[in-house]
């Protein structure tokens, strides 16, 4: 009877031993996954922030094409006026003579 009860407790300090390797198994996982986690955060956090930078930077883009393209209308336009001008100036003066 005591060989048994011997056998079971030699058992029993067996899995308790698998348990506790098992446990410091799963703790240094944890720990490792909580920093990896800790990792893509902060990359997660720069990233973020670089994506905002380049939404401010594509919306200036885009501001600056439309008054270029603003400024060319009316460079373009100001040039047929000029023109315009100039011809009925001449047509004056051709009236005049």
């Amino acid at each position: 009877m005591i060989e048994e009860q011997l056998k079971i407790v030699r058992n029993f300090e067996v899995r308790v031993r698998q348990v506790m390797s098992l446990c410091d198994k799963l703790k240094k996982e944890n720990t490792d996954l909580l920093s990896q986690l800790a990792s893509l955060k902060s990359l997660n956090d720069s990233l973020t922030e670089e994506n905002k930078k380049m939404k401010l930077k594509y919306d200036n883009l885009i501001m600056a094409q439309t008054i270029h393209a603003g400024m060319d209308d009316f460079k373009a336009t100001k040039e047929r006026l000029s023109k315009l001008v100039r011809d009925v100036d001449e047509c004056i003066i051709l009236l005049n003579t």
